[in-house]
Parts: C-alpha cells; structure tokens; sequence
C-alpha cells in the first residue's frame, strides 16, 4: 500500500500560481496512476486530473485546461500539480489519489482508489 502526503497549498490572489507536491512512500511508485481532487466548501468532491503511470498521459477536467498542469518525478516518488493563472473558484482542499495498475478513466471516477492525501488547502482571493 502506498502513502501520500500533499503539500504546498496557501492562499494566493487571482492570477496567481502555486504548486502542489504530493509525497509516495511505501510500495512502488511508478505502479500508480495518480490523480488530483478537489473540494471546494458545501460542494461534492471533484476530479481535477490525471497521469498515467509513466507520466506520458495525462489528462484534466475542462475548467483548469490550459491552466493547470500535472506531472510526475517515479525517481522521487512525487506528483505534481502546477497551477497557474488561479482564479476565486480554484479555492477547495485539493487532495492527490493513487490507483494501482489503473486506467485514467477509473482514476477519474474517483472510486474505490487504493489511496488518498489528507489534503491541503489552496485559498484564492479576489
């Protein structure tokens, strides 16, 4: 079983960026198909994207396209999320997930994944 710990959250102004660090530790990395979350306060748990294994896939909800970026560093055990030009609505616990030997498309579902972060807090004012 894996183990992750995110980092890297704060509050930032609209416009801004931040990125985010999620931490493996525990069995093999590169076995994972890892993803981010998000949970914006009184609103249901949210995908936000996804790489495969390698890191050659990756994809991402419509709303943080062209903004967001993940990525992934197997030697390191570490995701990435790289988040730019962040506007009010990005605000939520932003949370990294891992699948093992999964395909994005069950990542993203959000279900039944092998684990979870505890979550770190990304604030963007206005």
């Amino acid at each position: 079983q894996v183990q992750l710990v995110e980092s890297g959250g704060g509050l930032v102004q609209a416009g801004g960026s931040l990125t985010l660090s999620c931490a493996a530790s525990g069995r093999t990395f590169s076995t994972y198909t890892m993803g981010w979350f998000r949970q914006a306060p009184g609103n249901e748990r949210e995908f936000v994207a996804a790489i495969n294994r390698n890191g050659g896939g990756t994809y991402y909800v419509d709303s943080v396209k062209g903004r967001f970026t993940i990525s992934r560093d197997n030697a390191k055990n570490t995701l990435f999320l790289q988040m730019n030009s962040l506007r009010p609505e990005d605000t939520a616990v932003y949370y990294c997930a891992a699948a093992a030997y999964a395909t994005i498309a069950k990542l993203e579902r959000g279900n039944s994944l092998d684990a979870w972060g505890q979550g770190t807090l990304v604030t963007v004012s206005s």
